[in-house]
């Protein structure tokens, strides 16, 4: 359901379906994330899930770096749209 409307935004964009795209990517770690996320909330002490989710985390970190160098614009763009950086307060 969000990842054909997710797609669907990223096909206008550039006239095709890319699901190897590194946004694209980055947007299915981010839902992987947050399920797992709230799957721990529950089972605390499901060390195959953190496991899981911590590596999750680093492939997702990897594409983030790679995309920040690659094109700092759309990097800021995608992590405004996914809100996956806390944002400071003053």
């Amino acid at each position: 359901m969000v990842k054909n409307s997710f797609s669907s935004v990223i096909s206008q964009k550039e006239n095709e379906e890319n699901r190897g795209s590194v946004e694209f990517q980055v947007f299915s770690f981010t839902t992987k994330i947050r399920r797992l996320t709230s799957h721990l909330e529950l089972h605390k002490k499901d060390s195959s899930s953190q496991r899981g989710l911590r590596k999750i985390l680093g492939k997702r970190q990897r594409l983030l770096a790679y995309l920040s160098k690659k094109n700092r614009g759309r990097y800021k763009e995608l992590i405004g749209e996914l809100d996956i950086r806390e944002r400071k307060t003053r």
